[in-house]
């Protein structure tokens, strides 16, 4: 009897490491799951070549759909006079010439867009975002001083590029800035890391919403006054 009991109880650690075994296995799988997924979503946009967009079709949060590659030509992919500026935009003595995939349909689905800028002297970029992606920006003419501010104790990391060829990197999500500081126009070259970077300038959203200027005071410090004046200026209402 002494000897079938301690057969019995000798059985019951196995019987448990079995169970733990069987968990960890099942933990390895759902892992190795887990990172497939993952990694076939990252590569989703090189099952082809390319995705020139068809501007026909509406966009979507995942871009524009794909011209038919039947008709699609050399062409797509010429993007001619980029170093001419075609927007204009005098409040803030700036011009731009934009590559994203509204402008440049061959630049959709790769993850890249571009712009070029010139800057009056006193021009500038004022502070803003760009919720989707991140920045390179080379100066290629003039003195210009870029800056952004880190989520980080809001840190600021600033300085005046002066020497064409001067480059900054501004992070996804961070507010930055570029002011012409010389005497003389200034220009520069910016590539992003999405098709579509979007911008979101801090003070038109804060002022040239149709938020009542009440709430605007308390979710931004401002007395009645200033409000005003800043909703006048970013044409805000109420």
């Amino acid at each position: 009897m002494i000897t079938n009991n301690t057969q019995q109880e000798s059985k019951k650690p196995k019987k448990k490491k079995k169970k733990k075994k069987v968990s960890l296995v099942s933990n390895i799988l759902i892992f190795f799951l887990i990172s497939f997924v993952m990694i076939h979503s990252s590569n989703a946009s090189a099952v082809q070549d390319f995705c020139v967009a068809d501007l026909a079709l509406p966009e979507s949060p995942a871009g524009y759909s794909c011209k038919s590659v039947s008709k699609v030509t050399v062409n797509d992919f010429i993007k001619s006079q980029f170093l001419t500026t075609n927007t204009a935009i005098p409040s803030f003595n700036l011009s731009i010439s934009l590559a994203s995939a509204t402008e440049f349909p061959a630049v959709n689905g790769l993850h890249i867009s571009a712009l070029y800028g010139e800057l009056g002297a006193g021009g500038l970029v004022p502070a803003h975002i760009h919720p989707g992606g991140n920045e390179f920006s080379v100066v290629t003419q003039g003195t210009i001083l870029c800056g952004f501010v880190s989520s980080d104790n809001n840190k600021a990391y600033f300085k005046t590029l002066q020497a064409a060829g001067d480059a900054i990197v501004f992070p996804q999500g961070l507010v930055h800035f570029q002011m012409n500081v010389g005497r003389t126009p200034a220009k520069f070259i910016s590539s992003f890391s999405s098709a579509n970077p979007r911008i979101v300038f801090i003070a038109s959203a804060l002022f040239g919403n149709n938020l009542p200027t009440d709430t605007v005071k308390k979710v931004t410090f401002l007395d009645d006054a200033a409000v005003k004046k800043l909703k006048a200026m970013f044409g805000g209402t109420n």
